[in-house]
């Protein structure tokens, strides 16, 4: 039996935690690897879903392989908007970007 006062405290673990990405100075290179990682996957998934291969998706964007591996590895940081709204075009889609106030400057 534990006999400690229970201490109620609600905690929003998202809040520390940017909190802290903010304090550590890190911030936005961890939201920028997020979105990188996010749109990796959402391409791949879309070349997937499309039956596109890379060697088609490179065709289509009138570049090379390597270009579209970019693209959609996650871990790839040499990407530019030209080449993300070029390959969302390729398939048929949009790229949309946003641009959101921050709860700390807002």
């Amino acid at each position: 039996m534990n006999n400690s006062p229970e201490v109620k405290e609600t905690y929003s673990m998202g809040s520390c935690f940017e909190d802290f990405l903010e304090e550590e100075g890190i911030l936005a290179q961890v939201e920028a690897t997020a979105l990188k990682r996010v749109l990796a996957y959402q391409f791949e998934q879309a070349m997937k879903n499309a039956n596109v291969s890379k060697a088609e998706m490179a065709k289509r964007m009138c570049t090379n392989e390597a270009s579209v591996e970019r693209i959609i590895n996650s871990d790839s940081k040499s990407i530019t908007l030209n080449t993300l709204a070029k390959a969302a075009t390729a398939l048929g889609m949009r790229l949309n970007i946003t641009l959101e106030a921050h709860k700390n400057y807002a």
